[in-house]
């Protein structure tokens, strides 16, 4: 009797789309079935299925889960259905797609339910239906109006058709360097929109379609996979990708015979007081742009009594011109789930999430791989005590400020919180929850297996250790560099990046993604560390750096800056919600017709924002305008007396 499987598809039509994908499944069927593990993703899928939807399989003995992205079809609409399969005969039958009840049930009695449940809907239907909507409310009890609220305020939950099938280009600030607003006029007739900045700006320009990236190649849109970081070029040792280029890195089997493991092993045989203790004595602080010590963070988790504590990884990497944490997870999945682990044993942590960006689909898929293995190894679960879960956001820049990420994770309206409160003390359902960056806690299992000392000696001078620097825009070796704090910022641009193609010179970088604003001239003149670059009125923050040479203008980069913090901001704060507005209008054609009337306008903007935000998208944007001035006075008058004449 041949192993029969339900597999649950999203493919474009019954014709080719069908045909391909049944191909891959038949392919599946070959497999080793010994191999499917519980509840959960497939270990089998490496070479056998690629472009998977969604799949599930059921057999007397297993049942698993796969995600991958399936081939999609020219027809339209999409379409989606279920398929019983029998591998040895190729026979399949189509079904009808999962019931409201389906969903709800799989999904309504889970941790953080509301994103994954509305993610399900929009894969189904490919938009959410007003019905849909309806039903959510109703089982969750939550009140329509707020439902609503929160559903149109990510950007990317589709409420009419085409929806998720019509293409996302980015038209973020090194894409449209690089030709995004062309490639998005030749896609407007299948539907195309822009998007913010969708975290691949070391391979410009992706679009998204569906749950898959594609970038364009030779005329064609190819899908697209995460670059392997290179080696830097003076052999300097590194903490998170000191493994990151060995092959099968981001598989169980080829993580541990790379030494994966070895640090949550050598945790959980040390008291937590002395995890906490050795993480503290590295000096190992946030890597997600707050710089916040991560011993002292988990200290005042630990310290707290009461119950059930959580650990929330940050990956919303929503920074324009920052896509380390990308990297991070889709080739080491399993270092991020490792320190996630040893945080939960330093503190008591029971529950985790890793908070992962709309924009990252692949990701999801590799990340929920790599879970599966873990729990099938015993590393989570209910053997261990800690497990842990991904939560796919909806996009919003917002949900990477930790509090607006937990009110996204809880189903409200992902507004920031004011504070104090602390997450340390009130986070996840006000409980005590740890909110660590993906590359803080991709540091922890090398500094709990090689000790603090080691840690602390890879950066330079005083500097405690590394930061991953996402290097990006006019530059010939663009891409992610872990560098030691402290390394002279002309030194990774020029001897290991390459430096500037076309024989032109670098006018300005951005720092901190865009949140830092410009420097330029002897603003150059800094090494990678917070007291260099904050001498010069900037921040190093999550370590986007976005290389502009001298063809580029200065005016129009920033304007471009500005409107899209204006896009992104949430709103809650009329302070950044007017002020961001106001100063994209004055780097336009808006404003006072004297420079020095300008000038005084957009600083009291500015002073006003930085005073009186509720968070830190409305405290550095206004270092878009003020780094503008500072190095480029003379293409701030040409833009003043152009737009006046």
């Amino acid at each position: 009797m041949p192993e029969r499987g339900r597999f649950d598809l999203n493919h474009s039509g019954f014709g080719e789309g069908l045909a391909q994908n049944l191909a891959l499944l038949h392919e599946f069927g070959t497999r080793d079935t010994s191999r499917i593990r519980g509840d959960g993703l497939l270990g089998v899928l490496d070479n056998g299925i690629v472009n998977a939807e969604e799949l599930f399989i059921e057999s007397p003995e297993h049942r698993g889960t796969v995600f991958g992205l399936f081939a999609q079809a020219s027809t339209t609409p999409p379409c989606r259905c279920k398929v019983d399969l029998v591998t040895s005969e190729g026979y399949s039958r189509a079904m009808p797609s999962p019931t409201d009840a389906e969903i709800f049930t799989r999904w309504a009695d889970t941790e953080a339910p509301l994103l994954p449940i509305l993610h399900a809907f929009h894969d189904r239907d490919g938009f959410l239906r007003e019905e849909a909507i309806h039903a959510i409310s109703e089982a969750l009890r939550t009140p329509i109006a707020d439902l609503y609220g929160t559903v149109t305020f990510y950007h990317h939950f589709s409420q009419h058709a085409p929806g998720q099938s019509a293409p996302r280009v980015c038209t973020g600030p090194i894409c449209k360097l690089k030709g995004a607003d062309a490639l998005l006029d030749s896609m407007r007739a299948e539907g195309a929109t822009p998007m913010a900045c969708s975290g691949r700006c070391d391979d410009p320009v992706p679009v998204l379609k569906g749950r898959q990236t594609l970038v364009a190649c030779d005329g064609q849109m190819m899908p697209w996979h995460s670059p392997v970081p290179a080696p830097n070029p003076g052999g300097l040792e590194e903490c998170v990708f000191a493994s990151i280029r060995q092959p099968d890195r981001a598989t169980y089997d080829g993580y541990r015979r790379t030494g994966g493991y070895l640090g949550l092993e050598k945790a959980l045989a040390t008291d937590p007081a002395a995890v906490r203790q050795t993480v503290s004595d590295s000096g190992l602080a946030g890597r997600g742009g707050a710089g916040f010590p991560t011993g002292r963070k988990w200290d005042a988790v630990a310290e707290d009594p009461r119950e059930p504590k959580t650990i929330v990884c940050n990956a919303d990497e929503g920074e324009p011109g920052c896509f380390k944490d990308r990297t991070l997870m889709d080739l080491d999945p399993h270092a991020v789930i490792e320190g996630m682990a040893i945080a939960a044993h330093a503190t008591g942590a029971t529950r985790g999430f890793i908070y992962l960006r709309y924009e990252y689909p692949e990701t999801e898929q590799i990340l929920e791989r790599a879970l599966e293995e873990a729990r099938a190894s015993d590393l989570l679960g209910s053997q261990t005590g800690f497990d842990l879960w991904v939560r796919r956001g909806g996009g919003a820049y917002i949900c990477g400020e930790e509090t607006s990420l937990l009110n996204s994770l809880e189903g409200k309206h992902p507004f920031p919180r004011n504070r104090p409160p602390f997450p340390v003390t009130h986070g996840y359902e006000d409980l005590p929850t740890v909110v660590n960056n993906v590359e803080t806690l991709a540091s922890v299992p090398p500094i709990l297996s090689n000790g603090a000392d080691w840690y602390r000696h890879l950066g330079t001078g005083k500097h405690a250790g590394t930061k991953v620097i996402s290097l990006s825009g006019d530059v010939r070796r663009p891409g992610n560099y872990e560098v030691p704090l402290g390394l002279p910022l002309s030194e990774l641009l020029h001897e290991w990046a390459g430096g500037v193609p076309d024989e032109r010179v670098i006018q300005a970088v951005t720092m901190a993604g865009l949140s830092g604003g410009f420097l330029a001239r002897e603003g150059l003149d800094v090494t990678l560390d917070e007291p260099s670059i904050r001498a010069q009125g900037s921040f190093l923050g999550a370590g986007g750096i976005m290389v502009l040479d001298d063809s580029r203008d200065m005016v129009a980069v920033a304007h471009s800056a500005m409107e899209f913090f204006a896009h992104e901001s949430c709103g809650k704060c009329f302070p950044c919600r007017i002020g961001t507005a106001r100063l994209t209008e004055r780097l336009d054609s808006g404003g006072p017709s004297s420079v020095e009337s300008w000038r005084e306008e957009v600083d009291d903007i500015g002073s006003t924002m930085k005073a009186t935000s509720a968070c830190g998208l409305g405290m550095a944007a206004p270092l878009i305008t003020e780094s503008l001035a500072r190095w480029f006075p003379d293409q701030v008058e040409t833009h003043v007396n152009s737009t006046n004449s």
